[in-house]
């Protein structure tokens, strides 16, 4: 007998992602559950070859669900999270809410899947940030070999991080400039196509944005406290797929060839490393894939022990959906949960 899944903010763009993972890597599921607000009532989504048509959350009774796959926006999840998970599903949840709750394990699967099994303090685990998720993917494998110190990275993120809002903004912004048509400016604070924006959220008060703080706050929860991590993260004219431009210092010696051997090896990544024309990922190549892409390996000589990488994964997938169907095959695999209508 299999599990009955919800997955909360079904229509948006992660929460479709959501549901066509579950239907490609086969989830043992025997009914899925499409949730969203009440002014999605009746839409319909794709689950495989199948149609959903999508239900309230606010009515829906959550008492028979195993796993919630919630992506609805911190609002919501703060409010219907601990709601859900009082109703013995374990939720899973993309939003910033949870990620730093000491009660609520922040999981990359690649990474340290073990911490799903502190799930029962809330009935909760946390999916991090995007762009974390795919950074501490590449770093976990050259920690264990040679102990990460500090870590310089810039971002280079797609506007499908601002959802569907973000991604409608760029295309009609670029057909506005090709059809010398009005421009507007609605979900970024600046122009965004042909553009770079150094601003993702909101600014804090050291002068870094919330963006880069929850990748310093995140890396050290997923990986070690100890790594010191300065980012500045950035919006760029792509639709889909973050970049990362990784600067690494480490306690012990790695050459650039010994990290392409041990990340060739890694769960989760894939190294397309050629010092040639087009030997390189592109966030292009990269969306719609479910891997960790890494290139342009090499030795940094300004400091002892260091490399330079570019990181670059689909922010839908690795960086949100795929994530969260990964945390709920643990949950499976482990043994950490049953299907409630079998205990029953």
């Amino acid at each position: 007998m299999g599990f009955k899944v919800a997955v909360v903010g079904a229509t948006g763009n992660v929460g479709r992602e959501m549901l066509e993972i579950l239907a490609d890597r086969a989830f043992p599921a025997d009914e899925v559950v499409a949730l969203a607000s009440r002014r999605s009532i009746g839409q319909e989504v794709s689950f495989g070859d199948r149609t959903l048509k999508v239900k309230d959350l606010e009515t829906y009774d959550f008492s028979d669900v195993d796993i919630c796959l919630m992506s609805a926006g911190g609002a919501v999840s703060k409010e219907w999270s601990p709601k859900i998970g009082a109703k013995g599903a374990v939720v899973i949840d993309n939003s910033s809410t949870w990620r730093m709750d000491p009660d609520v394990p922040l999981v990359v699967p690649e990474v340290n899947a073990d911490a799903v099994a502190g799930f029962t303090k809330k009935n909760i685990i946390a999916n991090p940030n995007c762009s974390t998720a795919q950074l501490v993917v590449a770093l976990k494998p050259l920690h264990d070999h040679a102990v990460i110190k500090r870590v310089v990275v810039a971002t280079y993120q797609s506007v499908s991080g601002a959802g569907k809002d973000g991604m409608d903004e760029l295309f009609n912004q670029t057909r506005s400039i090709f059809t010398a048509g009005e421009l507007k400016t609605t979900k970024f604070t600046k122009r965004i196509a042909f553009n770079l924006i150094p601003h993702i959220d909101v600014f804090m008060e050291d002068g870094y944005t919330k963006e880069e703080w929850k990748m310093v706050a995140e890396t050290k929860k997923i990986l070690d406290p100890k790594i010191k991590l300065t980012a500045t993260a950035v919006r760029v004219p792509v639709f889909i797929s973050h970049s990362e431009a990784v600067n690494i210092e480490f306690e012990k010696p790695i050459t650039a060839d010994e990290a392409r051997e041990i990340l060739r090896s890694a769960p989760g990544c894939v190294v397309i490393d050629k010092h040639e024309d087009g030997g390189y990922i592109t966030p292009h190549e990269a969306a719609g894939e479910d891997a960790t892409y890494i290139s342009r390996i090499r030795e940094d000589g300004t400091v002892e022990n260091g490399l330079a990488m570019w990181v670059v994964a689909d922010n839908l997938r690795k960086g949100a959906a795929l994530n969260a169907v990964q945390i709920a095959e643990a949950l499976v695999n482990r043994k950490l949960i049953k299907p409630k209508a079998k205990a029953a």
